[in-house]
């Protein structure tokens, strides 16, 4: 049965949390010396801000953990100067979201700033992080 409606499901280049997850998840799997990973994972974070911008209460979150896994992937493939604007986003929109979200976004920029040689930006980000109580 095919379905004509103009509702999400049916249009052209529509994208949920779980298709979002999927990529990341793709990106994660790639070898680390190609390029496609880093490239889905960008498009990640673009559908991730496609949603946050027409739901920010429910999809905020996808997009703070699309930066992080991003930020995470080029960290791992020795490209911090692209990693730590994501970093920051990550924390910025975390800070919306509080508790576990920011605590890990503070620890990802913290690698972010320890790979660039930035020690007391680092020592600065895990402090915070270590002051924000558990379970918050």
């Amino acid at each position: 049965m095919n379905r004509n409606g103009p509702d999400d499901a049916t249009q052209k280049g529509s994208v949920d949390a779980a298709a979002v997850q999927a990529m990341l998840a793709y990106a994660l799997r790639r070898p680390r010396w190609g390029g496609r990973g880093v490239e889905r994972a960008r498009e990640a974070i673009a559908q991730s801000r496609a949603l946050a911008a027409r739901d920010p209460e429910e999809y905020t979150g996808l997009l703070a953990h699309s930066l992080r896994t991003t930020a995470g992937m080029l960290l791992d493939r020795s490209r911090a100067t692209e990693a730590l604007p994501m970093a920051q986003e990550a924390v910025a929109l975390s800070r919306g979201l509080g508790g576990g979200h920011l605590v890990v976004s503070l620890y990802r920029l913290a690698e972010a700033y320890e790979a660039l040689h930035h020690y007391s930006d680092a020592a600065e980000a895990l402090a915070e992080a270590d002051q924000i109580p558990p379970g918050d």
